[in-house]
């Protein structure tokens, strides 16, 4: 039944925007200084925080923009909270949010994912320039048909299957004249937060010379999942061989999955499951390594300077993991990726589950070896 309503709601909004056609033209006006510009950021965690290097162009090139931030309301405000790349925030499944939309007179609203209802509001709001992706080079469940209809009345930037999604999205901008690689990412947490890590650190008497190391057995989507079981076994080598302290990292969803790793463990670990996104922010910007399945907080780690070991099982390796010396991937033997950042419903289960199956736990402790190499050889 609510798919069915859903259903009809998409087809009344999209008779809307037809209509909006026919009165008012295509929202895909040349705009170069806009006053106000509305962001969608599309996706959990991890795409939130890897749109951060839209929001930092827009506020490195139009200092004077006022930026408005629509997303998943739990997420978006806690993530950018206090980086200072967002003015104002609006939630678009809210009653009366064509007339909110209208009331920020924005000129440009750029939505950085495909996405039907988000863009469609926009449009039929009447802002001047709607800026939204048009996949190129594979198939996204998200373009449904009422989208690639809403395409024609606004304007698309080419958004390629397969190559780096951070550097993707930042052709939503070339619209509005801004042309940009810098696809660093900016996170920002609050005194409060660092305060009451300073204390969790104390209480576990955690000095500043421990090797610390944050595990997240977690992967927001059971298809990406690794064994928990070897998890514990990359943890107690941690311990074991190089001395680590060794934090379990999850969401409020993840108490069981941290059960499990613990009851795995032959070591000590330091569970913090269930870290409010402050918190969780500052926790891991003081870690020294990061290890996980491509997940949210494996990017907050990224945008901290923090090393990362990504185990990618079916994901793309080349859309979205941290790239640099001190990001190590680790991928299985396969022919091409089950999953991708714009196509994460759509594919083979047996083939997706063989390939985060076939990582073994070897495979990643010689990731960490070679991590542990080349802190090394910098520091001699």
């Amino acid at each position: 039944m609510k798919i069915f309503f859903e259903k009809i709601n998409r087809s009344i909004l999209l008779a809307r925007c037809i209509l909006t056609f026919i009165f008012r033209g295509k929202a895909n006006m040349v705009i170069f200084s806009p006053s106000s510009i509305i962001v969608v950021l599309t996706g959990k965690l991890g795409d939130i925080v890897c749109c951060t290097p839209v929001l930092r162009a827009i506020r490195k090139n139009l200092p004077n923009t006022r930026i408005i931030v629509a997303g998943t309301p739990n997420l978006v405000r806690p993530i950018l909270a206090d980086s200072g790349l967002a003015d104002d925030y609006i939630k678009l499944e809210e009653r009366g949010v064509i007339r909110r939309i209208k009331n920020y007179n924005a000129d440009a609203a750029l939505i950085t994912g495909p996405s039907f209802t988000p863009a469609a509001l926009l449009y039929v709001s009447g802002i001047k320039l709607v800026v939204a992706p048009k996949v190129v080079g594979g198939f996204s469940p998200s373009e449904t048909r009422p989208y690639k209809i809403l395409q024609y009345l606004i304007k698309t930037f080419p958004y390629r299957m397969g190559e780096y999604a951070p550097r993707e999205r930042l052709k939503a901008l070339e619209p509005l004249g801004i042309f940009e690689d810098d696809t660093t990412k900016k996170l920002v947490y609050s005194r409060d937060a660092e305060k009451r890590i300073k204390e969790l650190f104390s209480e576990q008497e955690i000095t500043k010379n421990d090797f610390l190391v944050g595990i997240s057995p977690s992967a927001g989507n059971k298809i990406k999942e690794w064994p928990t079981e070897r998890f514990a076994e990359v943890a107690d080598y941690l311990t074991k061989k190089y001395k680590a302290k060794v934090f379990i990292v999850g969401g409020n969803n993840d108490y069981e999955l941290a059960e499990k790793m613990k009851s795995s463990m032959r070591t000590k670990t330091i569970d913090t499951t269930g870290m409010r996104i402050d918190e969780l922010k500052a926790f891991i910007s003081r870690l020294n390594l990061f290890i996980a399945v491509d997940t949210g907080p494996i990017y907050i780690a990224e945008a901290f300077g923090v090393p990362t070991i990504d185990i990618v099982g079916p994901m793309d390796e080349r859309e979205q993991p941290p790239v640099g010396r001190f990001h190590k991937v680790v991928k299985p033997d396969r022919k091409k990726p089950e999953l991708h950042i714009l196509n994460a419903r759509v594919y083979n289960e047996k083939e997706a589950l063989r390939q985060i199956f076939s990582i073994s736990t070897q495979n990643v402790l010689k990731e960490v070896d070679k991590f542990m190499q080349d802190i090394v050889s910098i520091s001699i």
